[in-house]
């Protein structure tokens, strides 16, 4: 008797009963199938040239811009994203797009002359061949599209695996690009461990976004093959408030990267780091700010805290603060219509050393107040955790900033802004377990999904030589 299909389903955080997509999952050896056809497509969507690869990422942006209110509509439900991000979402998506649009026509090498002799050296730049792209479920448009979207450009093809509970979304814009491209460019390929391992063994570069221990795994089992791969594996980010700073901005910003999309963000504050006399009238603007924010239904577009992705994902918010003291005034889960994963933010204190909040990404809406003596003791903190991705540090001192930015032990520095926030045509990624290889985003990431190559042409013939 043969075995049902394993399923792969999303629901709508907001309301568990909203089962939005069902398929059966492909299984191992279609997830090889799939790669193979997309390493068959490969050759020749390397040779339509820059223009035509251009020309398909700039259509790709304009069918994403005028589909903006559908898709983020499906990111509303699909993944419980408040719908004022999800637009925003989906407008960086287009601005992705249209960003890595004008890289096919980047020069891909250089030109040099030999060191003896008559001839010509140069280096050239060339894709991997097809990119294996696993993605998470928390910006279900964003992050494919800074992944694929350089892949694309570079002229590699691409086979998309995102997390099941954002299946509807990577589908969608698997629909979109399809129509930009030819057949085998860019496949969406639905699935859990099965597909993903699959896709891992036989990709020709690998990119992962999700949390730490499958990237470690993801990184093992690219680098046993040699091929070249990149992780970015969430955060334990600190806020570092100076004296001198003004708190009642620091809190505001600090609130909006603890609660916003439920912290369900790599780059979320987790850690609040008040230097000297910055702890108590902190401590009460941050409270202030938090009690500010809207809980609940991801559709208003007040909301800033909406609910977590899943039962798990609540639980396990709830349980790390459980027993903790809390600063908000908020307290306990938050129902809403749908009886969705809900729960208030936090900010807790007095935490015990080795404290799991000290140690994990919980992933949720909460974080820890800790006071520091100063700010080589502040940056002592923050370096202390064995994640690197993000600080922002609050401060209206110029040399106080300056002065964190060589010390702190982190892929990102932020002076007086939020540390959530990214500028897709720079560099991203973190330090430690934060990340493994090059950075993405930017013209680091066509760096990424292109390997160079050097050539030496010499002369049939030495000038002056007989013929």
């Amino acid at each position: 008797m043969t075995a049902a299909p394993a399923l792969v389903e999303s629901r709508n955080p907001a309301d568990p009963a909203d089962l939005i997509v069902q398929v059966p999952a492909p299984g191992a050896f279609a997830a090889v199938d799939t790669v193979e056809r997309a390493r068959d497509a490969q050759p020749g969507w390397h040779r339509e040239g820059a223009a035509a690869r251009s020309a398909a990422l700039t259509a790709v942006a304009a069918a994403v811009e005028a589909a903006a209110g559908e898709l983020a509509d499906l990111a509303v439900r699909e993944v419980g994203k408040p719908v004022t991000e999800a637009r925003a979402e989906v407008a960086r998506t287009v601005a992705i797009c249209r960003y890595y649009a004008q890289a096919p026509y980047e020069p891909t090498g250089a030109v040099h002359d030999p060191a003896a002799g008559s001839g010509l050296l140069f280096t050239r730049r060339r894709p991997h061949g097809v990119a294996g792209l696993v993605t998470p479920w928390n910006f279900p448009f964003a992050i494919p599209s800074w992944k694929a979207a350089p892949a694309l450009a570079a002229g590699n093809t691409v086979v998309l695996k995102p997390a099941p509970e954002a299946t509807a979304c990577a589908r969608r814009l698997a629909d979109i690009v399809r129509r930009a491209v030819p057949d085998g460019v860019f496949t969406a390929l639905p699935g859990g461990p099965a597909e993903g391992n699959a896709l891992l063994s036989v990709a020709d570069v690998v990119s992962f976004t999700g949390s730490t221990p499958v990237g470690r795994a993801v990184v093992r089992a690219a680098t046993a093959r040699g091929v070249p791969v990149q992780a970015e594996m969430g955060g334990l980010n600190a806020a570092i408030v100076l004296p001198d700073a003004d708190i009642d901005t620091a809190a505001a910003h600090i609130a909006a990267a603890v609660a916003g999309y439920a912290g369900q963000k790599c780059t979320a504050t987790s850690r609040v780091i008040a230097v000297g006399g910055a702890l108590g009238p902190l401590r009460e603007a941050l409270g202030a700010q938090l009690r500010t924010l809207r809980v609940g239904d991801p559709t208003d577009p007040a909301t800033v805290c909406g609910p977590l992705i899943d039962e798990r994902a609540r639980d396990r918010v709830l349980g790390a603060r459980a027993g903790l003291a809390e600063l908000t005034g908020v307290t306990g889960p938050v129902t809403a219509a749908g009886d969705g994963w809900y729960t208030a933010p936090a900010l807790v204190s007095d935490v015990p050393a080795g404290h799991r909040l000290l140690r994990e990404e919980v992933f949720g809406p909460l974080a820890v107040l800790l006071p520091a003596d100063d700010l080589t003791h502040a940056v002592r903190l923050t370096n202390s955790a064995a994640h690197g991705l993000v600080t922002s540090v609050h401060t209206a001192s110029l040399d106080t900033a300056l002065g964190a930015l060589d010390h702190l032990d982190t892929g990102m520095i932020r002076v007086n802004a939020p540390s959530t926030g990214v500028d897709f045509h720079l560099p991203f990624g973190g330090t430690k377990e934060s990340g493994h290889g090059p950075r993405e985003q930017g013209r680091a990431a066509l760096e990424f999904y292109t390997s160079g190559r050097t050539y030496t042409l010499g002369p049939a013939h030495e000038p002056g030589e007989a013929t």
